[in-house]
Order: C-alpha cells, then structure tokens, then sequence
C-alpha cells in the first residue's frame, strides 16, 4: 500500500533542526521489542532505549493492558486535595527499591519538572529549617538537568542555556570531571576525586550558608557517559554534609536498572538527600516523574506550616496521574519478574567489551562506559556538533537508532537486549565509524 504523504508544516520539533530534517526526515512508526521500523517498513534497531526510556524494551503488553484498565476505571483525577489510591500504591513500591531513608516520592510528567520540583523542595527546606538565605545552587560544567527554568539554570551544557540567561537563576558550576588521560577508560577512572573540592571552594568563595543544593547526575548521561572517578561522589557527599548542603543525585537516565542496580546511588555506594526519576520509571509508554527526598526533608517542610493551606506550594495538573501510575506499576513489576536489574550487571561485561572494539576505527577518539551505557567521542568535524549529527543520520541509515549530543553518541540499549541484537548493533557502529570520509 503506497504511503499517504505527511504534511509536516504545523509541528514545531523538540531539540531538532527542523529546516534539516525536512530535507531528509527520520521517521519511526512502530516498535517492537529492540527494534523500530520506519513508514516504509524499514527496521532500525534501537540502540538508545528509545530516548533511555525504554529499559524494557518496546511494546511490552502489559504495560499497554495495564494501561487500558486504569483507562476503563479512572482516567483522570486531580491530586490537589484529592487522591486516587493507586498513587500511594505507586509511591510504597519505590520505595521498596529507592535507597535507604529515600521513601517519601513527589510525582510529575517529565524529568524537567522532576527537577525544578526538586529544587523547589530544596528551597522549601531550608526555609522551614530556619535558614531562607539558601538561594544559590551548585552544578557542574557539562552537566544537563533538563530544559525548564531551574533545569536551564543548572546547565552545564552552554547551548541549552545561552539562549536564555535573562531567566536562569543563581547558579555556581563546578568543574566536570573527565580529563585526557581518563581517554578508553572501562568504568570508573581511578583519578580525579580531587575534582569535588570544587564545592568546598564554592563553599569558601560564596558562603556554605548560602547554598541550598548540589546538583550531579551520578553519571553524566546527555553529554557522553562522564563516569566519576572513584570517591568523587563520596567526597561530594562528605562536603555537602560539612556545610548542611543537600545532595541533589539527577537519576532521570541512570535510573532503573542502567549501572546493574536498581539505582547509581546504590551502585556507587552515596545516598543522596534528593533523588529525581522519569524516563525508565513507566519504561517511556506515558509521561512520568517522580522526585524522591528523605523522609526528614518532607517532615520538615510539613511540620512547619501550621495553617490550613498547602505546605508546599508546587505541583501539575498531571501530578500522578492514575493511567501514567498504572504504567509504572506494571513496568516496576516487569523489572522484578524477569530480573532486568541484575540481567544489566551480568550483560555489562559483553556490552562494554563489545563498545571498546570500537576503539581503532578512524572516527573514535575517546570511549567510556559503565553498566548499560557508553559514550562513544567522536572526532572533531568542521564545527562544533556536525560530526555526531552526521553520524547520527548515517547511522539510522543503515538501520541503528542512537542518540547523539554534539559529537558524542549515547550507546545505551534497553536491559532486554540479547548478545546477538548487541553484536548486531556494533557491526553497524563499525560499518559506519570505519569509513574513511563520513
């Protein structure tokens, strides 16, 4: 049957060059298990979980069956000052695989909002500890946390936020934390710890009173798989603590399974006081986020408002959302049942061995990698970013998804992914990063 054309005038693309991706557009129109298939029928496996969503994989039924009857019983209801039970049913079950002392869960649609929720929390804390003067955030260069205000503010990727200083709030960046040496690194480096006295720095320049929060994702995703250095996450959480600073751990990719544990936090052995989820949480079939925070943080920000009124005022109108729990549920039920966490622990070896036999072709210059996610550098083109999106195109081309952030791809496959699809994947990374010219 011949394809009606599509008209693409109206829809304005996220993170896109539209003008580009008219010329040459990319379309997927279902999925399945590790592999999309274009309009024409054309099959792209997907070596990116779909946007790391997918832990999964696609199409899983139960999440769509789950889904279907949350739809017959209660589509929709509020959560401001009303409630549908299945939402602290959702909540009670994180909290069975969060991090010690991490069990009182705040829900949104995005992982952007996860963020600026958090930061909000932060805020009202110290607040409600006495201590409003806590204004200013720390984050890292090269760090990305979303794309709504507080998210832009804490960037550490300037492009995302460039655009838009007249709105960002009071920020201090440390620096990152990948160097020359740490190139073709399996896991984590040995050196760099010392990075994290950056925030004792900040903390004697500016004022340790005056800090409400340090942001970090305990493995840089969007930028190209950072991996700390060993005791840097350690050391953070020491200095924090030395100051009354809370630790901020943005687990919005790493989260559910992607390092082998349930959580980087638990993986890496560091607690943080806030923890921000979405992505993988309903396996990327309806948008959800959540904001996890210790059980004293939301004590405290409760017990200091004696009125009758909201004791944070903050949330959405698809604040846990009954159809988008239900999601969750299921997805959380598939990781359990067929043990997606410990299968990404014993599949990470195969996968980065596999990764790191891309290290000789002509178009590699750095490889780095942890549990279920790489990130593959590429070498410079003639500006800026138009290497990675060349490859990225050459790549869905000969039939391989993988997202790209300027010239860094972001190997990530979902937990379900066999050895066979993995070789797959990497004899076509291999076809296209070998060629001479690209």
């Amino acid at each position: 049957m011949t394809q009606m054309p599509i008209n693409m005038d109206h829809h304005w693309m996220p993170f896109t060059n539209n003008r580009l991706f008219h010329q040459e557009p990319q379309m997927f129109e279902r999925a399945e298990g590790v592999r999309y298939w274009t309009p024409e029928g054309r099959e792209v496996l997907d070596g990116s979980s779909g946007l790391f969503t997918c832990a999964a994989g696609h199409g899983r039924k139960e999440i769509a069956e789950a889904v279907y009857k949350q739809l017959q019983k209660l589509d929709y209801t509020p959560h401001f000052q009303r409630a549908a039970p299945i939402s602290f049913k959702l909540a009670e079950a994180l909290s069975d695989i969060l991090p010690e002392g991490l069990d009182r869960v705040f829900f949104g649609s995005s992982g952007s909002e996860a963020v600026d929720s958090a930061i909000k929390i932060c805020l009202a804390y110290h607040k409600a500890m006495g201590e409003p003067q806590r204004t200013r955030f720390v984050s890292r260069s090269w760090a990305y946390h979303g794309v709504n205000l507080g998210g832009t503010s804490l960037a550490g990727m300037v492009g995302n936020r460039r655009d838009f200083a007249g709105v960002t709030c009071d920020v201090v960046h440390m620096r990152h934390t990948w160097n020359e040496e740490q190139r073709f690194t399996t896991g984590q480096p040995e050196e760099g710890a010392h990075l994290a006295e950056d925030l004792e720095e900040i903390c004697m320049t500016y004022g340790g009173e005056t800090i409400a929060a340090v942001f970090v994702e305990p493995i840089a995703g969007s930028i190209g798989t950072i991996v700390p250095p060993l005791g840097y996450l350690q050391r953070l959480r020491e200095i924090a603590d030395k100051y009354g600073i809370l630790l901020v751990f943005d687990e919005v990719i790493t989260g559910f399974g992607r390092t082998g544990s349930a959580f980087a936090a638990q993986e890496f052995g560091v607690t943080p006081d806030v923890m921000t989820l979405a992505k993988a949480l309903t396996n990327g079939a309806i948008p959800m986020s959540a904001v996890a925070v210790k059980t004293e943080i939301q004590q405290t920000v409760i017990g200091s408002i004696s009125a009758d009124r909201p004791e944070l005022m903050h949330g959405y109108t698809y604040s846990a959302h009954p159809v988008a729990c239900a999601a969750a549920l299921a997805t959380l039920g598939i990781y359990e049942s067929e043990g997606l966490f410990d299968r990404a622990a014993s599949l990470s070896p195969i996968f980065l061995d596999a990764v790191f036999s891309l290290r000789n072709l002509p178009h590699v210059t750095d490889l780095r990698g942890y549990g279920m996610m790489a990130g593959i550098q590429l070498t410079p083109g003639e500006a800026p970013g138009a290497k990675g999106s060349i490859v990225q195109r050459r790549l869905f081309d000969e039939g391989l998804h993988v997202k790209a952030t300027g010239d860094a791809l972001i190997f990530a496959p979902a937990l379900t992914t066999s050895e066979e699809d993995l070789s797959m994947m990497v004899d076509i990374l291999q076809t296209v990063l070998g060629r001479a010219e690209l």
